[in-house]
């Protein structure tokens, strides 16, 4: 069952580089008493999530956080490590928060996850972007297969 407007994000962990190493994130905590745009993709590295995906939320950061936005996350289903590498790749300089959700647990619990194994890709988040405030689900916008045409910055930034 996919997660709908109005409800409580479940319960989970998810994983950041810092400086001072893989932190746990827990989901519970962190979404508490803030503002949160997540946006999730397929993969790190990937050509629709690196041409068009994560540059956008990078570009029109500050107008989130003029918009009363405390933190963007990237989301995907990679470890942190890759998540903190695509982050450097891309210039993300501290603008969207690169979190982890390398078992797809959290993407299972939202209802979000994908099986792409006959693509040699696993199991993976769908493509789609939420706001999230003080852990409950306020926007929705759940990407077709294989399409960008809800979940970019441009479309969260309009409906704030």
């Amino acid at each position: 069952m996919t997660i709908s407007v109005g409800e409580q994000l479940p319960s989970g962990k998810l994983w950041m580089k810092t400086e001072d190493g893989v932190q746990e994130i827990d989901t519970d905590e962190f979404f508490a008493n803030k503002k949160v745009v997540v946006f999730a993709l397929p993969g790190a590295f990937t050509p629709t999530c690196s041409a068009k995906h994560l540059p956008g939320y990078v570009q029109h950061a500050q107008a989130f956080f003029d918009k009363g936005v405390d933190a963007i996350i990237c989301l995907s289903v990679n470890d942190a490590f890759v998540m903190d590498a695509w982050g450097k790749d891309q210039k993300v300089d501290g603008k969207v928060m690169m979190v982890a959700d390398g078992n797809a647990d959290f993407s299972k619990a939202l209802g979000l996850s994908m099986d792409v194994s006959a693509r040699g890709m696993g199991i993976r988040s769908q493509r789609y972007s939420m706001l999230v405030e003080n852990g409950v689900v306020k926007l929705l916008n759940v990407e077709e297969p294989g399409a960008f045409e809800v979940s970019g910055a441009e479309t969260m930034l309009r409906a704030l």
